[in-house]
């Protein structure tokens, strides 16, 4: 069957995206819809984790969600930020992202290459800091193992969550493929959907948490990506589309 229609469960993007060549070289509808959303955690639920923001010498950010909670918390908290404190960002989009609230130059800013085991190099050679990683509810642990296998002095603290879309509104509207690239976004489909029956709907997901999401809710994984073939997954659907659209 021919893909004339795509929902992507994501945010729109807000600045040129590849999803917007595909559409215009397939000559296809790609929608975008975020399944799930960030949600902040309150003062209350943060001082029961028994978190004091004042003991902590340096932050790890692993995303720009945790720039901006661990900044909320501490204006809600009256905790003015030490102009020492050192900031580990996982990648230069998290650093950069971090000048919405401070004046880069003037703080001490460490910068993995991507990975967070990349990262976990250069916060081993601070061993002596105090580190803070604000977190969402639901935290890889990928992280926590590296930190430990580290042996630095750490904490966790639960500042966002990540919370269900009402997707109520899609109910009667149906497409070709849906794109998913996480297991809470699965989990958002059937939470809003708890009869949802694929039929002719391809599905499409990113990563290797998701493939088992999506499997183990009994959906059929018809385009994946990263591949050695297909790294991104606009490529991935490109590819796809060529395919099904010649026939």
């Amino acid at each position: 069957m021919k893909v004339k229609t795509i929902l992507v469960s994501q945010p729109e993007p807000k600045e040129h995206s590849p999803y917007f060549d595909l559409s215009e070289k397939q000559k296809v509808k790609i929608d975008f819809r975020s399944f799930i959303h960030v949600e902040g955690i309150s003062v209350k639920e943060v001082r029961a984790q028994k978190i004091d923001l004042k003991e902590f010498t340096a932050i790890i950010l692993t995303s720009r969600n945790a720039v901006d909670h661990f900044f909320r918390i501490a204006e809600e908290m009256r905790f003015k930020v030490p102009d020492d404190l050192k900031y580990f960002c996982q990648s230069e989009a998290v650093a950069y992202y971090l000048q919405k609230y401070v004046v880069y130059r003037k703080r001490k800013i460490y910068v993995g290459l991507r990975t967070f085991p990349e990262l976990g190099k250069l916060i081993k050679k601070h061993k002596t800091e105090n580190f803070l990683l604000p977190s969402s509810d639901k935290l890889k642990d990928l992280i926590p193992e590296t930190l430990d296998s580290l042996g630095v002095k750490w904490k966790r603290a639960d500042l966002y969550k990540t919370v269900v879309s009402d997707l109520s509104d899609l109910e009667d509207v149906f497409y070709d493929v849906l794109v998913f690239f996480s297991p809470s976004g699965i989990d958002s489909l059937f939470q809003n959907f708890p009869n949802f029956k694929q039929n002719d709907t391809r599905i499409a997901v990113f990563g290797n948490s998701t493939v088992k999401a999506a499997t183990d809710a009994g959906l059929k994984i018809d385009i994946q990506a990263p591949t050695p073939e297909t790294p991104s997954m606009t490529m991935a659907l490109d590819k796809y589309i060529k395919g099904e659209n010649k026939k």
